[in-house]
């Protein structure tokens, strides 16, 4: 009967502990407004500067003789492939 009041003593201590640090850190903790709206923001901003380093520079435009050899080389190309 001892052994059975000693499990059930260190038993309700050690759920007691844990319902405890539940509480303190815990992960059932609500944000609030802002700082769900923070939190946005700073995700936004990482997947943005991640975006920029990733993503090359975009190259200046074509000019009118780069796009007519362009034209040429890919029409050869479709022409080739059609024989």
């Amino acid at each position: 009967m001892l052994r059975f009041v000693l499990v059930f003593l260190l038993a309700a201590g050690s759920a007691a502990a844990q319902s405890g640090r539940k509480q303190d850190g815990g992960r059932d903790r609500q944000m609030s407004r802002e700082e769900r709206q923070r939190m946005r923001e700073d995700m936004r901003d990482a997947y943005r500067d991640r975006d920029r380093q990733e993503r090359p520079q975009r190259s200046q435009q074509m000019t009118a003789e780069e796009r007519v050899k362009l034209r040429r080389d890919i029409e050869d190309a479709n022409r080739n492939l059609k024989r």
